[in-house]
């Protein structure tokens, strides 16, 4: 097992704090009904997938950076901001509540979704920066 340095864990919970406050606070600010489709986790989890995509673009291709800003934005910052176990939480109480055909769209949405926003925001963020390179 390999031993991880002490700073790269702190600076994954100080990110990891950040981001779930970030959570937190947006689902304060648009809740979701128990039995309702949880929109706030979906666009929770395709806005830091799309996030994710354009901080690798810029700190794995792009910049060269001190080697705890990946860990402390990727695995903390988003990491904390997105909610794969409140995802799986939220298609176990709509299939509880009765609404198994809106759990299945949910799930399948929130996959298909998430994987095309980092997809795309790499793309677009590789695009952007190609066309500053060549300006």
């Amino acid at each position: 097992m390999t031993k991880v340095p002490a700073s790269t864990l702190a600076v994954i919970a100080a990110g990891g704090a950040i981001g779930a406050c970030a959570r937190y606070g947006a689902t304060l600010l648009w809740p979701t009904g128990a039995t309702a489709f949880p929109w706030t986790t979906f666009a929770i989890n395709i806005t830091g997938s799309a996030l994710l995509g354009v901080v690798l673009v810029l700190i794995i291709e792009r910049a060269t950076v001190h080697p705890l800003v990946r860990p402390f934005v990727g695995t903390g910052i988003i990491g904390g901001y997105t909610t794969f176990s409140t995802y799986a939480v939220d298609a176990q109480r709509l299939i509880g509540n009765g609404h198994a055909l809106t759990a299945l769209v949910y799930l399948t949405a929130t996959l298909l979704t998430a994987l095309a926003a980092v997809w795309a925001a790499a793309a677009l963020t590789r695009a952007a920066l190609g066309r500053k390179d060549h300006a």
